[in-house]
């Protein structure tokens, strides 16, 4: 693949950082404009003090078009039960609507809402019969995989898991359902490791939240893995996870792991 054809320092706004529309578009007008004119000078600054050719980080992961290929996509952490404790509310919301109007909340149980209990307890507490109870099964993998690409030299560690919470609860009747049931709102999070060998080409990250003179981050070539910043790795996960659907080679291999 020729390296000058791929993903360089274009900073148009819309490509570098995708649709803008979940920020606050409700700002008056005058607000409004002296945004937009703070991120054309911002981009100038920007376009002036990138290094001549440069990579895109951000950009480069979700482009399509390049070759990239998964390496060592593994488990961390996997639970998947149904004997943790849920909070209360949890447990009281799955009771059909017929056995709420019969034990309809009162201020003593309201005290208990966000107390972590077993359904045995919080039975005992409503005073109904465990079995009455719906039991979840409680899902939380986290993973990491690597993906690379030969032509551009690079390689990024990134860590995937199912929810951000503590577990994800799950209504179906067996494990591995509620497994597949939990990755349809996979996510990225975390830590960004890049991996960088190339020395043709600068490396770039860019973090548009940052002060001036702090948005660009040049990656040199190195043997080893490096660190990305947490405000830069924010970055890189919200183009990930905004073009998700334009990249199966992540939920196709994360699937596969978890089978």
């Amino acid at each position: 693949m020729d390296l000058t054809a791929l993903p360089t320092q274009s900073l148009e706004r819309t490509d570098l950082y995708g649709d803008t529309s979940h920020n606050n578009v409700e700002a008056n007008s005058a607000n409004h404009d002296d945004h937009q004119a703070h991120a054309s000078e911002s981009s100038d600054s920007q376009a002036a003090t990138l290094p001549p050719n440069s990579i895109l980080l951000a950009q480069a992961l979700v482009d399509p078009a390049i070759s990239w290929r998964i390496h060592n996509c593994k488990l961390s952490e996997k639970t998947v039960t149904q004997s943790l404790p849920m909070l209360f509310l949890y447990h009281y919301d799955s009771l059909d609507d017929s056995v709420k109007q019969a034990y309809p909340l009162t201020p003593a149980l309201l005290t208990h809402f966000n107390t972590p209990m077993s359904a045995v307890e919080a039975a005992k507490l409503i005073g109904i019969e465990s079995e009455l109870l719906a039991t979840p099964w409680q899902v939380k993998v986290i993973g990491s995989l690597v993906v690379f690409s030969e032509a551009l030299q690079l390689a990024v560690r990134l860590h995937w898991t199912n929810t951000g919470k503590s577990t994800q609860q799950i209504y179906t009747k067996k494990a591995d359902e509620a497994l597949i049931t939990a990755f349809k709102e996979w996510q990225f999070f975390g830590r960004i490791d890049v991996l960088y060998k190339n020395d043709k080409q600068r490396l770039v990250s860019i973090d548009e939240h940052a002060v001036a003179s702090e948005q660009i981050l040049t990656i040199d070539a190195s043997t080893d893995y490096q660190y990305l910043p947490a405000t830069h790795a924010l970055e890189v996960i919200a183009q990930l996870e905004t073009h998700k659907s334009e990249l199966p080679w992540f939920e196709t291999a994360i699937l596969a792991r978890l089978e």
